[in-house]
């Protein structure tokens, strides 16, 4: 038994320090309990309930290979494009620079293509996504009221109207921000909205109103499934250190 488990004993320590890395990533703060007091066993418990999850979504997968070859996918499109200079695989090249954080050059991409098809829904939303990465407030609004405008469209898709919202808030609409962060809070139960609404009511000194956001980040995480809470708890150790130094 001894040679076996002086075999794999660093195996082990691998396992433990990377279980420790992801749930601290993920803000998974009682998991890095689990771990540090249940060494080995705690560590195999967190790889079955959290990591293999990711390895068979293709989560993990994604993160490594972007790791290993971080401009892999912009060669790939690039290489597309000089073959064939559509737009669909501009868009997707323009969306390949923007996971590299090369925003500009993914604006620069959308905007010829929406100067062709300026009435392409898909092509205005991923341009004002682009521009509100690259902290461009106030023309990622306008993209989404152009956009909000076309008959027939709703903008249903809480990443987006969180978006909406903070661009509102960065441009001092804070009135309009304030609803927009009420309505998504509403409709989606986002713990996302309510640190980001949380932040924004701290900073105009309404600290019993932000408390109360905080608060609500850990009230309301066990209203979203198991697969989804996986990826929201950072919102809720997020909200703790706000409340760890927030004066009511």
């Amino acid at each position: 038994m001894i040679p076996f488990w002086s075999d794999y004993y660093y195996l082990v320590i691998v396992l433990q320090l990377a279980c420790l890395v992801h749930a601290i990533r993920s803000g998974n703060r009682e998991a890095v309990y689990l771990l540090i007091f249940l060494p080995g066993i705690g560590a195999g418990l967190y790889f079955v309930m959290e990591i293999l999850p990711d390895i068979t979504n293709g989560t993990i997968g994604q993160q490594l290979l972007r790791f290993i070859s971080p401009n892999g996918r912009i060669r790939e499109w690039e290489k597309r494009v000089q073959v064939s200079d559509t737009v669909t695989n501009r868009m997707e090249l323009a969306a390949a620079y923007a996971t590299q954080n090369h925003y500009d050059k993914a604006i620069a991409l959308a905007q010829s293509c929406a100067a062709s098809y300026s009435s392409d829904q898909g092509i205005l939303l991923q341009l004002a996504r682009f521009q509100f990465m690259n902290q461009q407030y106030a023309d990622s609004l306008a993209n989404f009221d152009k956009l909000n405008k076309m008959p027939g469209v709703r903008m249903s898709n809480v990443a987006d109207e969180l978006m909406y919202a903070q661009a509102l808030e960065a441009t001092m609409e804070a009135e309009k921000a304030e609803k927009a962060y009420q309505k998504i809070i509403q409709v989606h139960h986002s713990l996302e909205a309510m640190y980001y609404y949380g932040l924004m009511l701290r900073k105009q000194g309404r600290n019993t109103e932000a408390k109360a956001q905080f608060e609500r980040t850990k009230a309301e995480i066990g209203l979203h499934p198991r697969y989804i809470r996986r990826t929201i708890r950072k919102w809720v150790w997020l909200s703790r250190k706000e409340l760890a130094t927030l004066k009511a």
